[in-house]
């Protein structure tokens, strides 16, 4: 007879042996992930001395306007109700230029902040008081005034929309800290996703961003009723085995039917094999994901656990602040359990008309959660290694919408702002400078491409060596290549 002391003591080196097991499977699913891309030129180690691990791009959909929000311009003042004087008028890009009449003052005043006394409109008042941990850059730039390719150059590197996102290349190029959560999760409130500014492009499709409903959390989440998670275990293993039947019998198909296509790779249904083949990757993968999240992501969205102060901090109880406070407040948590790249999408800034209206709308909504994210990052030791970005697609000209029944700004892509905080970002300084009415960048622009290659740097990857081989061509993430913008980092 065995007793349970000697049990216990014979088997002491075997639990070890169960637990180093499974980190072992861990580095194990790390390690498979890391050989299933043959065609790339990476890893899941950075290329050199990394200041962020995590990154939160705050997409601000529609463009938010420069000259009432960062970008302040005494003679806009002066000279409201006039025209572009001809000075500043003969150098804005004809691709990018609206009217040139009717200037238009900016209703808010501004006021300095801080230490480095960066001025900040009266829209963000609460922001303003972070802006020594924010790096200002007031002149972006690119050449199309339309929202959608303008949103594809902000997230992809183009206007075509057909590249994989930033936040997909830099899961590619990483992997996830959390086996048990996406490594790109998107949250949004106001308009609706352009699919390609989450999506992946040619990069193999298990890269998606997953998109989190802030209250609701992600869907489908709970099992049905009179379900256990060793049913659903057993159920996805049934699938797994199933699937990839599947895709064993497909590859083979493809093999035979080579001779009789000419070599054409091309299936029954008309399918790229190598795309087919990354789509069911990716949903295999996926149905394991969801098991894990199905077990510990519930707790990452019961907001309850946060304090008091805490739901005070980011305006969770008042009716302005509450929605984007929860997303706010949701990306801190996120980010605290290893998420790589999270992207907010915040729509409703295309202010054509009524300006004073919707961006007085918008900014009180989201100005207090914004401040909240950042304070609260930093008091938890975790702006240090969270680079955090925000801007739109492009900013809004210093000229009145022509036709507009009350006061509005038409896209204006040739000079924009866009802020940068944590990472290892020197906070409390300008980069860039825009003409004397904010029209467009007259000095140090930087192009979108320019700002990808500078989250990349960040992060530890190096543009030219996070790659992935399409169509016999080494594509990289800013197309044919950006500037780090070094200035950022001190």
């Amino acid at each position: 007879m065995i007793t349970r002391r000697s049990m216990l003591q014979r088997s002491t080196l075997g639990f070890g042996a169960i637990a180093l097991a499974e980190l072992l499977r861990a580095d194990a699913r790390l390690a498979e992930d890391a050989v299933n891309r043959p065609t790339a030129k990476a890893s899941l180690q950075p290329h050199s001395l990394a200041t962020a691990r995590s990154t939160i791009f705050i997409f601000q959909g529609g463009g938010p306007s420069q000259v009432d929000t960062l970008d302040p311009k005494p003679l806009l003042q002066q000279l409201h109700g006039k025209d572009v004087p001809e000075s500043i008028g003969k150098h804005i890009p004809k691709i990018a230029r609206s009217p040139l009449n009717n200037l238009l003052a900016s209703p808010w005043k501004f006021r300095q902040y801080g230490e480095s006394g960066i001025p900040v409109s009266e829209l963000h008042p609460e922001l303003g008081q972070c802006v020594d941990d924010m790096c200002v850059i007031r002149s972006c730039q690119h050449d199309s005034p339309i929202h959608a390719p303008a949103e594809f150059i902000a997230t992809t590197g183009t206007q075509v929309g057909d590249r994989p996102s930033l936040g997909a290349w830099l899961t590619y190029g990483l992997g996830s800290e959390n086996s048990d959560l996406p490594g790109f999760v998107v949250l949004k409130t106001g308009e609706t996703i352009r699919p390609p500014a989450i999506g992946t492009g040619f990069l193999p499709a298990r890269f998606q961003g997953v998109t989190v409903d802030s209250e609701k959390g992600i869907p489908n989440l709970a099992l049905p009723a009179g379900f256990t998670h060793a049913d659903r275990e057993s159920q996805l293993r049934l699938l797994e085995t199933l699937n990839r039947e599947h895709l064993e019998r497909h590859r083979e198909q493809v093999v035979q039917s080579k001779g009789k296509d000419n070599g054409h790779r091309l299936s029954a249904l008309g399918h790229r094999p190598d795309k087919y083949d990354s789509q069911l990757e990716a949903r295999i993968k996926s149905y394991e994901l969801a098991y894990r999240m199905q077990v510990s992501a519930p707790a990452i969205f019961d907001l309850s656990q946060e304090t008091a102060e805490t739901r005070n901090l980011y305006g969770l109880d008042q009716k302005e602040t509450s929605e984007y406070g929860r997303i706010c407040l949701l990306t801190r948590r996120l980010v605290e359990r290893g998420v790589r790249f999270i992207q907010i999408r915040s729509g409703g800034w295309d202010s054509h008309s009524d300006i004073e209206t919707e961006h007085g709308k918008k900014c009180r909504a989201i100005d207090k959660p914004l401040a909240a994210l950042l304070i609260d990052l930093k008091r938890r030791g975790l702006l240090d290694e969270t680079l955090v970005i925000c801007g739109g697609e492009f900013g809004r000209t210093p000229t009145s919408q022509r036709g507009a029944s009350k006061p509005g700004r038409d896209h204006s892509p040739s000079g924009y702002t866009t802020w940068l905080a944590g990472g290892g970002v020197r906070g409390g300084q300008i980069i860039g400078k825009t003409d004397d009415v904010g029209y467009t960048a007259i000095e140090r622009p930087v192009h979108p491409n320019d700002l990808h290659a500078t989250i990349l740097h960040a992060l530890g990857l190096d543009q030219h060596d996070l790659t992935y081989e399409h169509h016999n061509r080494r594509e990289m993430v800013t197309v044919n290549g950006g500037k780090v913008v070094q200035e950022v980092f001190g």
